[in-house]
């Protein structure tokens, strides 16, 4: 009796496994869901890198915000990079399929101008030099650089690891790669000059995401962190943490485990900061202040 359980048991089991197949099969032949299926994907590989649950430390001096005025914002702009220029900010997207790079109208939120971005790239970090925009993608390791007017693509760049944030600082582009390093980069031929260590009291500050260039300091947003990091450019030393926690309460109370705090701008013809997240309805122009 007890061996025919067993085999009826076996049965039911590699009937199950087989349906099992048969559907991803099925799947995998069809466009529509293997559209859907790379976009799940993107977020799955992004979560394989979530944080413990423990949060990082904040050690550096903390300092907290005051919303001075609200912006609308497109809520499904998977938000990876974001500067303020000319008077407009731009905008580049993720997610593939999705990705894009943007010229949006601040009071309004419009999108005047857009580059769709390949299916097969996943837009990340982007930064302004020298009337030329530069993007990033996240596992292509390949980046595009446009003229700023028209987005035209004028070449291609490439680069080892992956693709998060990107900023000017000075002479340099700096990108994150979602780890504790930044990476310092010629802007004329894109090789790698060096790469800085971001500590926090010693302690190494791994996911560091979007970045912006403000008054000598380099802001970093923290994957899936409600803290943005100042970095000093010359030692990596974290020299203070700007709690954006305040940010949530105008949300909708429904959220997206995606929608994290993602995209700093600085506007510094009128020393205005912008920051916003991935599909996120808003965009705020903060001021930091002492905690």
């Amino acid at each position: 009796m007890a061996a025919n359980l067993r085999f009826k048991c076996a049965v039911v089991l590699f009937s199950v496994l087989a349906n099992l197949f048969s559907a991803i099969s099925l799947h995998e032949i069809s466009p529509v869901t293997d559209r859907v299926l790379c976009i799940q994907s993107a977020l799955a590989m992004d979560a394989e890198t979530e944080p413990l649950s423990s949060p990082q430390p904040h050690l550096a001096p903390l300092f907290k915000i005051r919303i001075l005025k609200r912006y609308p914002h497109d809520p499904s702009a998977f938000t990876q990079g974001l500067i303020f220029a000319n008077g407009f900010l731009y905008e580049s997207t993720g997610l593939n399929g999705e990705s894009s790079l943007r010229q949006v109208e601040l009071e309004t939120g419009r999108v005047l101008k857009k580059y769709d971005l390949p299916f097969r790239y996943f837009g990340e970090g982007l930064t302004l030099w020298k009337g030329s925009l530069f993007q990033l993608t996240w596992k292509s390791r390949k980046g595009f650089v446009y003229d700023l007017d028209s987005f035209a693509v004028k070449r291609e760049f490439s680069y080892s690891g992956e693709g998060w944030g990107l900023a000017t600082v000075g002479k340099s582009l700096v990108m994150s790669n979602g780890t504790e390093d930044l990476i310092f980069l010629n802007p004329k031929t894109l090789v790698r000059q060096r790469s800085l260590r971001v500590l926090d009291m010693g302690n190494p500050v791994p996911l560091l995401n979007e970045l912006e260039f403000i008054k000598g300091e380099i802001f970093a947003n923290v994957w899936h962190d409600d803290f943005v990091a100042k970095i000093s450019p010359k030692t990596g030393k974290v020299t203070g943490w700007i709690d954006m926690s305040a940010l949530r309460q105008e949300l909708p109370p429904e959220s997206n485990p995606e929608e994290a705090l993602n995209g700093i701008a600085y506007d510094a013809e009128k020393d205005r900061i912008f920051v916003t997240g991935k599909l996120w309805p808003l965009l705020f122009e903060i001021e930091v202040i002492q905690q």
